[in-house]
């Protein structure tokens, strides 16, 4: 089967869905959905809990409960919706001991949310840097490739100095440790 007729987990081909990407797009971002969708199902009931709470406690919804729970809650204890003795006069310290309380919650649920979402973007930053290592690689051999073809034909190629350059695999770790050095350099110097 052609991968322009493939079909990804909805069961509609790739180009289907949008015909101006090439087969191969349209199939690699239903492969990041479904892989997304995966490590979704595979989150421990902790993890969605925690995803859930930090979802909820981040929306307007949350914003309105608390409003219309903190204005009731201080309308009651200062005696203007009348018809009961108050329980938490001001300066309402149960209302400042439950909201604490839930403080140290939410931000415990939030660090919890940022966590997973850490170690999956450090998995997509792994992904990238190889994916990108190899265009690289890949690159520099269709270099070496085009300067022999245009040896073999006989075609003058204007040199460059940074052409032999490009030639040249890239070292990550030497990338890297050179970024820190010249980082490192600035910060000192300033």
């Amino acid at each position: 089967m052609s991968s322009s007729h493939r079909s990804d987990y909805s069961g509609q081909s790739a180009n289907d869905k949008n015909p101006a990407l090439a087969g191969v797009v349209g199939e690699n971002i239903s492969a990041i959905i479904r892989m997304r969708e995966e490590k979704e199902r595979e989150k421990s009931l902790q993890e969605r809990l925690a995803d859930a709470l930090t979802m909820f406690s981040g929306s307007m919804v949350f914003v309105y409960v608390h409003a219309i729970w903190f204005g009731f809650w201080i309308l009651f204890n200062t005696g203007w919706l009348g018809g009961g003795t108050p329980f938490d006069p001001f300066p309402f310290s149960l209302l400042t001991l439950i909201v604490s309380l839930e403080a140290i919650f939410l931000s415990t649920f939030v660090l919890i949310s940022q966590n997973h979402a850490g170690q999956i973007a450090d998995k997509r930053a792994d992904l990238d840097l190889q994916i990108n290592l190899l265009s690289e690689h890949e690159i520099t051999r269709l270099l070496t490739l085009t300067d022999a073809i245009a040896d073999h034909l006989g075609i003058e190629v204007e040199e460059k100095p940074e052409h032999d350059e490009l030639k040249k695999d890239v070292d990550a770790k030497e990338m890297l440790d050179e970024i820190e050095s010249r980082e490192k350099t600035e910060k000192d110097s300033k």
